[in-house]
């Protein structure tokens, strides 16, 4: 398992044992490789931040339940909590990692500074132009992919590599092509091919599934006869599998891969196309970032001081905050609801697009200039794509995508599937969202636990019972009396004339998508000014 519990930290990165968690309260998962992925199955009952790619496949292959799934923007830096009050936050921002389709690394800033962790990664020099690696920020300490670590092991360029796999093809005119790959990985190089050489690439249901999610070019099919070009499992390639291909036709296999390989037939070609870095590229890339240490990520090879000389001088080990020592130490299995709120109400700002200016400039700026960004993190065109096209049916599973609510212009409709709402003020239906439904971002929140606090539905014979426990009493403070035809009773007591309750308590569609600062307050006592009017006519 190649994952790490950072220390001094509440971050698991591809880590998945909770036994052996310890301490870990936030989980990270770099990209879908098994072996970052030992110990994560549909059983997985905690928040998992990962790229979107990476949750679309996370839940369609792993099972894993979408209301555990937060998909953070890659290139976005964003805002999680390091304990159960909001005293202590830190900033985390996903950068490409030229490895596999949702791959990333992780940049986390917080009181313990500044942690780069690579997972799985090919080093270009494009990376460096980062934003979040492009200030000169100090890293503390460097987690590095050191696959191929090795100086001994000199490796082309995956350009040089893939124009060494051309040539091979060009040799062999009249063969069939079967090249090994892992289930996920090089989807680039199979559509390199089939532009280089005008055939189809046959691939298997599966895969033709992620390279149409991806936006690739329409060469790819699942049809056995259509092209000369297959992409297979690894493990297909074989003795045994060349001796059956070539009885009917022909047949060369490729396996493009750094590994030193037995080659079990003469027909089989090993090609050093690598998703990870060389070793003069980890050299270059430490030496760019100058951190204080370097820990690789790879257990299993060796690995000794190379970089001595590329590092700056080592930090005292920081100090734990009181409070992310107590969320650390908390021996509750699944995160508590009021850490879940907090991540939420983190990024409702963001969401929401608040801005302190006033209304008259908000004019200024016309509706089409707010929706001209595109999402950056999947490949394509909308305007080019049919709407029944996967790529585009997931950006609904991904709210923290779509460019008006990062623009802060939410629609009324979708923030009804965003969070809990109460209709104001006739009937006041009270409900939650399936979290079956879409993907959970921090962005929007999630809606678990909250409705036996917040959001009393049913009849009043459950409603009863919730009194009977108690949960009116850490919300309200004493009882409240409910009737079967006042539901929303609960939110009209006068112990709720705190703004900052309100605030909680009010619906997102209530308020503008965007809205000045400076009538926030009124917005948010008119709406509960409307309620309480409807309580007193409905008691009259």
């Amino acid at each position: 398992m190649n994952g790490v519990l950072i220390p001094h930290t509440p971050i698991a990165v591809d880590f998945w044992n909770l036994r052996r968690a310890g301490c870990a309260r936030l989980f990270f998962l770099s990209h879908m490789h098994s072996d970052h992925t030992v110990g994560l199955s549909s059983t997985w009952t905690r928040p998992v931040y990962c790229s979107p790619i990476t949750a679309y496949l996370l839940h369609r292959h792993l099972q894993v339940s979408k209301q555990w799934i937060r998909a953070l923007e890659v290139g976005e830096s964003h805002i999680l909590p390091l304990d159960e009050v909001g005293r202590e936050t830190m900033t985390v921002t996903l950068i490409d990692a030229n490895h596999c389709p949702g791959s990333v690394m992780f940049l986390f800033e917080g009181y313990f500074g500044t942690i780069l962790y690579t997972g799985d990664f090919r080093y270009t020099p494009s990376m460096l132009k980062e934003p979040a690696l492009r200030l000169g920020k100090q890293i503390h300490t460097l987690y590095l992919d050191n696959t191929n670590c090795n100086p001994a092991l000199v490796l082309p360029s995956q350009q040089e590599a893939a124009r060494q796999i051309v040539e091979l093809i060009r040799k062999h005119p009249q063969h069939n092509i079967k090249i090994g790959l892992y289930s996920l990985g090089k989807e680039s190089l199979l559509e390199q091919l089939a532009l280089e050489f005008q055939t189809w690439v046959v691939l298997s249901p599966r895969r033709l599934e992620l390279v149409q999610l991806l936006g690739l070019a329409d060469v790819f099919t699942v049809e056995e006869k259509a092209g000369r070009i297959h992409a297979v499992d690894r493990m297909e390639i074989c003795r045994s599998a060349m001796l059956r291909w070539n009885q009917t036709h022909p047949t060369i296999a490729i396996l493009p891969t750094s590994q030193n390989l037995y080659r079990s037939h003469p027909d089989i070609h090993i090609i050093p196309y690598s998703d990870h870095s060389s070793y003069s590229e980890l050299h270059a890339f430490v030496a760019a970032l100058r951190p204080c240490q370097v820990v690789p990520i790879v257990s299993r090879q060796p690995y000794k001081d190379y970089f001595q000389d590329s590092l700056s001088p080592r930090l005292s080990v920081p100090l734990i905050p009181d409070s992310v020592q107590q969320y650390m130490s908390s021996s509750s299995r699944k995160p508590s609801f009021l850490c879940l709120l907090l991540e939420r109400k983190l990024k409702r700002l963001r969401a929401q697009g608040v801005v302190f200016e006033t209304l008259e400039e908000n004019a200024d700026h016309p509706q089409a200039d707010r929706d001209s960004k595109k999402t950056k993190n999947l490949p394509g065109d909308r305007e080019k794509q049919p709407s029944h096209h996967p790529l585009w049916t997931e950006k609904q599973s991904f709210p923290n995508l779509c460019s008006k609510e990062r623009e802060g212009t939410v629609p009324s409709s979708e923030s009804q599937k965003m969070v809990a709402v109460l209709t104001a003020p006739s009937g006041f239906p009270v409900h939650l969202r399936s979290t079956e439904e879409e993907f959970l971002s921090p962005e929007t929140g999630m809606e678990i636990s909250v409705g036996p606090y917040l959001m009393p539905r049913g009849d009043s014979e459950d409603l009863a019972a919730a009194e009977a426990a108690g949960n009116q009493r850490v919300w309200m403070g004493q009882d409240c009396p409910t009737s079967q035809g006042s539901k929303a009773a609960h939110f009209l007591a006068p112990e709720f004339r705190g703004l900052a309750v309100k605030y909680l308590l009010t619906p997102v569609n209530v308020l503008p998508a965007r809205f000045s600062a400076r009538g926030f307050d009124q917005q948010v006592e008119k709406y509960h000014t409307l309620l309480l009017e409807y309580k007193q006519e409905s008691t009259g």
